[in-house]
Parts: structure tokens; C-alpha cells; sequence
């Protein structure tokens, strides 16, 4: 079974993710082998990224600076890949999401594991510069973006009464992208349990010495074990 965090990354009131956020979640539910999270960060009042290496505590099992880092800290970690259902804010992301993407820090939750983006505006571009950006910001946190992401422009039309879009294309559109993440999950989930590569940055500080005893621990834990094999 692959678990998928579905996170809607608009907070706002009157908000244009309740006109997809309905459709997006029937159609995951529909597909068999996945286990549906649906994370919405109105519901995760996550304070503004201010976390370091002092605020971590242990790097094996971090405290941060709150306990709701920690928590979604763990919600991330226990995902195998993920959905941001966005809005295009300024040619990007809302910035809640930037920061609970950040927030994700030190366990590595999100690495070697697959995404996807279901994404909307109420232009004619339809997300397509959120959906790019977020692709950056994805390879710096170790994902795997998707090629085949769904799109809605001029959101505020482009469902029915009955909250299906009005667009015949869009359930074939959101078979595919099902398609796309299922296979790389599986491919991915199968990787992270059979040998895990520690991320770069412990390798370097292991191999500079920079970080003594605690570098090389951090690399050296089983696999499956703690942040450096998330």
C-alpha cells in the first residue's frame, strides 16, 4: 500500500482549493493501493521556519523548536510520496507552503520519494509557474518530480454544479498522473528498502571530519533508521 500525503497549500478564506480539493480527493480514494492523507496546512499551523542545529536537540530523534514541527516532521516522514494541491501566488508558491516544505529539516522526510502537483489559478496559466518552481524546490529536498502534473485555469469555472470539472479531459488527465506516481513510488519505496545512500551533507562532514562523532553516526545508521536514511 503507498501512502500519499495529499497537502492543500492554500490557508486563505474563500480560497479556490474547495472547488478542487473535493474532486482531487474522490479520485484518490478511487484508486486502488493508495492510502489517502489529506494534510491541509489550515490545520497545521506551523510557525515560520527558525530552526538550526541547536534547536534540533539529537539529529536521530530531533525535538525542534515546537512539538507541531516534530509532529510534522514524522507526517512527512511517514508518507511514500505526495501531492501539493496549489494555487500560482506572484508566479509561485503561497508561502505556507514554502515553509512547511522548509519545515521539513534535518529528518529528511521527503528525500528519494516522488510528487506531484495538482494545481490552479484564476488565469489562464492555470499554476504552470508554481508547478515549475516547485519542481526546483523539490530537487533541493531530494523528491522526484513528476513530468505529468493537472492544470485549471480560470478555476472558478471549471467545475459543475455536481463540484466535477467541466473539462471531459481532466479524469483522464488525473488517471495518468495516478499512473505516473504509483509507478514511482513503488520504484522508489522499493529502493529506500533495500539500501539508502546518506545524503550528501553527512557525507561531507563525515569526510571532513567536521562533524567528529556525530557525522560519522549519522552516516553509518542501518538503513531505514533515522534522518540520514529517510
Amino acid at each position: 500500500m503507498l501512502e500519499v500525503k495529499l497537502i492543500i497549500a492554500s490557508t486563505r478564506e474563500g480560497r479556490a482549493a474547495d472547488l478542487v480539493s473535493p474532486w482531487a480527493i474522490r479520485s484518490l480514494k478511487a484508486r486502488k493501493g493508495l492510502s489517502v492523507e489529506v494534510l491541509d496546512l489550515r490545520d497545521w499551523d506551523l510557525p515560520m521556519f527558525r530552526e538550526n542545529f541547536s534547536t534540533i536537540g539529537n539529529p536521530n530523534d530531533p525535538t525542534f523548536s515546537s512539538p507541531l514541527i516534530k509532529e510534522w516532521n514524522a507526517k512527512i516522514g511517514s508518507g511514500d510520496a505526495y501531492i501539493f494541491l496549489t494555487p500560482e501566488y506572484n508566479h509561485s508558491v503561497p508561502a505556507v507552503l514554502k515553509n512547511a516544505i522548509d519545515s521539513v529539516f534535518v529528518t529528511f522526510g521527503f528525500r528519494n520519494k516522488p510528487f506531484g502537483c495538482v494545481a490552479y489559478s484564476g488565469a489562464i496559466t492555470g499554476g504552470t509557474r508554481a508547478v515549475d518552481h516547485l519542481a526546483h524546490i523539490g530537487v533541493e529536498a531530494e523528491m522526484v518530480a513528476l513530468r505529468n502534473n493537472l492544470l485549471f485555469p480560470r478555476v472558478g469555472d471549471a467545475f459543475d454544479e455536481a463540484g466535477e470539472p467541466k473539462d471531459p479531459m481532466s479524469n483522464l488527465a488525473m488517471s495518468i498522473f495516478l499512473d505516473d506516481l504509483v509507478w514511482w513510488g513503488d520504484a522508489l519505496k522499493v529502493a529506500r528498502n533495500q539500501s539508502v545512500l546518506p545524503p550528501a551533507f553527512f557525507r561531507q562532514m563525515a569526510a571532513q571530519g567536521a562533524a567528529g562523532a556525530q557525522g560519522e553516526q549519522l552516516v553509518n545508521q542501518p538503513t531505514g533508521e533515522g534522518p540520514a536514511a529517510a
